[in-house]
């Protein structure tokens, strides 16, 4: 399995309502957040991109921002614009290459 197939799996694991950061999933297939935010970059729609925020709960802020009401939508906890991360965060488990 390639680095972006590894990166998809991971965040099409992550149940709706709960998130992942770039650094977990970074862990997870070995290598950094930034390779892993290039590679949500080239994503299509049907990944739940808005799933993967960053460490401080903070959402992405692409595609015009969209990120916090779709999270909202599937009753992720947040507080003002930031997911709760202690309550929403899901650990992922490693992939092996």
């Amino acid at each position: 399995m390639n680095l972006v197939e590894q990166i998809i799996e991971s965040v099409v694991s992550v149940p709706p309502s709960r998130v992942t950061t770039y650094g977990d999933i970074g862990a997870a297939v070995g290598v950094s957040a930034r390779q892993v935010g290039r590679v949500m970059s080239l994503l299509n729609h049907e990944v739940p991109w808005w799933r993967v925020v960053h460490a401080d709960g903070t959402p992405p802020s692409c595609h015009a921002g969209t990120a916090s009401q779709l999270l909202l939508a599937e009753g992720t906890p947040m507080r003002e614009e930031r997911v709760i991360m202690r309550t929403a965060r899901t650990r992922l488990r490693q992939n092996t290459r």
